[in-house]
């Protein structure tokens, strides 16, 4: 019996590292959806709410009769209040304009303070932006006016090259089976060399200048870890390729960790856990919460 696993210090360990991988997948993924969301209201949704609410404090502007309705016009006594606050004499109506039009704008900012829905419309205002912008480039004006904004991008010296970047990676994530690049079968072939095998993608035929010397080949994507965005492109006869059983977001996480995680219909048989820590160690006596059985009785 090893006196490693056996002692306190061990035990603890033992349990420790196997309530980390228990909790810490489930602990990142809400991580990484509350900064997204986070962000998207940060960067998206604030900015579309404050100018919301300037364009409301505008139209108050315009109509008053409006801003006698939902109670943002100060009353007398709040306007003498609001006078003495900037340091005017109480009957001073000079800067009125600019003392009610700041005081409409801390009444409509309270509504986004108090009111979670009404927090939410800058959301729902992108959200349906986007929506929107998808059905303009659906038809033949929206895609003529977004071939012609592309095509200034790429004109730009910098902004060439981030957009293209960044276009490639929209692109990988939301690809859809109208566009050309479809990962839609998971392969393995021998790349770079003989002898070593790397997960991959097909993405179709081979070239047509390339039929004529290559048969019957296809042309395969192999990501490259840990960022499956960049990678190579390569044709390879197709009775040296073979496929996996494996879905495209399998293949992804496979090559994002390295290897390590593995789909679950790829693993081989289970190693005893204390071979898997202790190395050549493999005399540890079983745990009885452990779900493996011993080979080997003492």
């Amino acid at each position: 019996m090893n006196a490693g696993t056996s002692s306190p210090v061990g035990h603890f360990q033992r349990f420790f590292f196997r309530g980390l991988a228990v909790v810490l997948p489930a602990t990142l993924t809400l991580w990484v959806l509350v900064q997204a969301y986070l962000w998207i209201d940060r960067s998206i949704a604030q900015p579309i709410n404050s100018s919301i609410r300037y364009s409301i404090v505008q139209v108050y502007g315009q109509w008053p009769a409006l801003g006698d309705i939902t109670g943002v016009i100060p009353t007398p006594e709040e306007l003498i209040e609001l006078r003495i606050g900037a340091d005017l004499p109480g009957n001073d109506a000079a800067q009125d304009p600019e003392l009610i039009f700041a005081f409409q704008q801390a009444v409509v900012s309270s509504w986004w303070e108090d009111y979670l829905l009404v927090r939410m419309i800058g959301l729902v205002v992108a959200i349906a932006a986007v929506y929107v912008a998808g059905r303009l480039v659906g038809g033949l004006v929206g895609r003529w006016i977004y071939r012609w904004f592309e095509r200034f991008l790429t004109s730009l010296p910098v902004i060439k090259k981030i957009y293209s970047w960044i276009k490639q990676i929209v692109d990988f994530l939301f690809n859809n089976q109208n566009k050309p690049i479809k990962f839609n079968r998971v392969v393995a072939v021998e790349y770079p060399r003989r002898g070593i095998w790397s997960v991959g993608f097909q993405t179709g035929e081979c070239l047509k200048s390339i039929k004529p010397r290559s048969a019957d080949s296809i042309t395969v994507f192999i990501p490259s870890s840990p960022t499956p965005f960049t990678g190579y492109t390569v044709t390879i006869p197709r009775e040296d390729v073979i496929d996996l059983p494996i879905s495209v977001e399998e293949a992804i996480g496979f090559a994002i960790s390295g290897g390590v995680l593995r789909p679950t219909s790829q693993q081989l048989s289970e190693v005893p856990e204390s071979t898997q820590v202790l190395g050549s160690d493999t005399m540890s006596s079983p745990d009885p919460d452990d779900k493996m059985s011993s080979g080997t009785t003492n």
